[in-house]
């Protein structure tokens, strides 16, 4: 089922009684009719050793082993599917979730690297650009709006990857673990 995005707006016109009231109105469009993979762009991404060595991300700092690591590893990550922090620590035989977390959210190769498409090992959407979770489940103090989380379903939701309004994936088959 195609995503759809409601809009409204209120009206009120000039030179009548009605000025003193507004009329709502509101239309749904659909925002997306197929899937699509957001990791189809033009990023430069090193790929000989060489030029990994010499690489720095606009900070000025430079990509470790690990982040390299689970930067390759998510690339992998078919369209469509998610996988978790955990089974790509189980995969590279390194490392923790929060350390893959660490990597995904200091990702500077996004959406190229889809950072986007990794889930809590619970099947809860987890974190993006540094928040985790969504409305009411948002933690990580009065910074975290869950605006970011939203986003990643928004995203998600494009490549055709649902979640319930809790923020849980709906479909466990849409899970990937690497290769299979």
């Amino acid at each position: 089922m195609p995503a759809t995005r409601t809009t409204s707006r209120s009206t009120k016109r000039a030179g009548t009684d009605s000025d003193k009231h507004n009329t709502i109105t509101s239309s749904a469009t659909i925002v997306v009719e197929e899937m699509q993979d957001l990791a189809d762009c033009n990023i430069y991404y090193p790929s000989s050793e060489n030029e990994r060595k010499t690489f720095k991300t606009l900070n000025g700092k430079r990509v470790t082993p690990h982040q390299w690591a689970v930067y390759d590893f998510t690339r992998t990550i078919p369209c469509g599917r998610v996988t978790t922090y955990k089974d790509i620590c189980v995969a590279l035989g390194q490392g923790s979730p929060r350390s893959v977390g660490s990597a995904l959210r200091n990702n500077p190769f996004a959406p190229f690297v889809p950072c986007h498409r990794i889930i809590a090992s619970n099947m809860y959407i987890g974190g993006f650009f540094g928040e985790w979770g969504t409305g009411a489940n948002a933690r990580g103090g009065q910074k975290n709006t869950g605006l970011q989380c939203n986003r990643k379903m928004e995203m998600l939701a494009k490549e055709g990857v649902s979640f319930s309004v809790e923020g849980y994936l709906t479909d466990d088959s849409q899970l990937w673990i690497g290769g299979g």
